[in-house]
């Protein structure tokens, strides 16, 4: 009954936005579990430290992941979270709806990049014009995470096979995809502590993540990077094979820009505190996505408008169809 009473107290608190009415009672807590993206840890820490300044008596546990090994934790390996942060609401929509979770806010948006720092071979030469002649030379490693558990995988295969048509040069994916295979990591942020102590040069990663981590990067054109909403007719002319949502299974994504995904899945053990938390995140939060490099888009179209709790559906709206 205490527990009840809280949320509740949470619930209303935060609609009034009263905040200061809730206080800490001795050891008493509620707890909230988040899985989500690698490339979503620095703001989720901020955004569940700010929560806190006003929810003192909510602990979170949190756990990073790439987004599809988030989604098969929730799926196949039947573990209760609270909140999915993913970062491709793809993988809301194809591997939790509709038996895992029933509903999809995409949030924000990214870019791909060419991270590096200071002491990365040729750091002073890469531009966005040579970036891929200088990846291929014998003395140069670079890293991308793996495209069957991680987006940013997928996403930095398919950077590279628009870098060959952008180009134009025939040839060049293969041979920037089979080059350093050994240092493909399960999570683009696996490959930060890579980088660091000068194992790799270079990393396919978001922009986002360098921003935050203060790591120099190479822009690249918007042809390329999956960033541009305007330019999904030619992002949609590539495409990667992965494994499906069931072993065995192998599927084609193909390329569209990227877009980030938030859902509380249908065994949380929490649902009304989570409610409340993606009410937060989806307002207070923003501000500090973007402080972080990743700019929102919310509210934003879904096809699973119908099914989203009826105090978050005015962050996102039905697919196809204007705000009235």
């Amino acid at each position: 009954m205490l527990k009840l009473f809280y949320i509740s107290s949470l619930v209303i608190i935060l609609v009034s936005c009263q905040s200061n009415q809730i206080k800490n009672n001795g050891n008493d807590f509620l707890q909230l579990k988040i899985i989500h993206a690698g490339s979503m840890t620095v703001p989720i820490k901020m955004i569940c430290d700010s929560f806190k300044n006003h929810f003192p008596q909510v602990e979170f546990y949190t756990e990073a992941c790439g987004s599809k090994q988030c989604a098969r934790n929730i799926s196949e390996l039947n573990k209760d979270y609270d909140v999915f942060i993913s970062a491709d609401y793809n993988v809301i929509d194809q591997m939790l709806i509709p038996k895992y979770a029933t509903w999809n806010i995409p949030f924000a948006s990214n870019e791909m990049a060419l991270v590096f720092n200071d002491k990365s071979n040729y750091a002073d030469e890469i531009n966005f014009k040579n970036w891929y002649e200088i990846l291929l030379r014998k003395d140069v490693t670079f890293g991308r995470s793996d495209p069957n558990s991680d987006p940013c995988g997928v996403r930095a295969v398919l950077t590279i096979k628009l870098a060959e048509k952008y180009y134009n040069l025939i040839g060049l994916a293969n041979k920037l995809l089979s080059k350093d295979v050994s240092t493909i990591r399960p999570k683009e942020t696996d490959l930060l502590a890579l980088l660091e102590t000068n194992t790799i040069d270079y990393i396919f990663l978001y922009k986002s993540v360098a921003l935050q981590h203060h790591l120099r990067f190479i822009t690249l054109p918007d042809s390329i990077n999956l960033s541009n909403p305007k330019l999904a007719n030619i992002y949609k002319t590539v495409s990667v094979e992965v494994n499906g949502a069931i072993p065995g299974e192998i599927k084609t994504e193909t390329g569209e820009p990227m877009i980030y995904g938030i859902t509380i899945p249908t065994n949380s053990k929490n649902n009304k505190l989570a409610e409340v938390f993606v009410r937060y995140f989806l307002t207070k939060g923003l501000s500090i996505l973007e402080l972080n490099g990743q700019p929102t888009i919310v509210p934003s179209e879904t096809s699973t408008y119908n099914n989203i709790p009826s105090r978050l559906k005015k962050y996102a709206k039905p697919k196809n169809e204007a705000i009235q």
